[in-house]
């Protein structure tokens, strides 16, 4: 009787070890998730309040933005094809995240949604892939809208 009990806590530590190790990992990934999608937010409220200095913090200084099917690439180049988007009283479009996916590794986060012209008419998707840099901020390296 004393070796089935043995086997028995043996056998029901792992599987109380990996429930237990399960619930704080989705946990944390659901936060992560809502980590990014509030970054994401707020890099779209820089386009609303007409923030450029703020817009490029958002971005990785090795990104890659697609204009069309030519990449822009590191935030020098974005900035000099962005900076006309920020002229002027009213923003051009308007965009936000409808889904927001973070591989389990918490490294890497993929954010898409519908992008808007100034009277709400949806006129295209954003793609953006954000990284946890090394001082733990998101920033986008690679965005694509369709």
């Amino acid at each position: 009787m004393r070796q089935q009990w043995r086997l028995a806590a043996v056998c029901t530590v792992p599987v109380v070890a990996v429930l237990t190790f399960a619930q704080p990992a989705a946990a944390q990934l659901d936060a992560v998730t809502e980590a990014v999608r509030a970054r994401e937010t707020a890099f779209a409220t820089t386009m609303a309040e007409r923030d450029f200095e703020d817009f490029l913090t958002f971005i990785s200084p090795e990104a890659v933005f697609f204009d069309g099917n030519e990449p822009l690439r590191v935030r020098d180049a974005i900035a000099r094809a962005w900076s006309p988007l920020f002229e002027g009283p009213s923003a051009p479009f308007s965009w936000a995240p409808d889904l927001v996916q973070v591989l389990e590794s918490g490294a890497l986060a993929l954010t898409s949604g519908p992008v808007r012209d100034p009277s709400g008419t949806e006129v295209g998707r954003f793609n953006s892939i954000w990284r946890r840099d090394g001082d733990g901020v998101w920033r986008i390296v690679f965005d694509k809208g369709s």
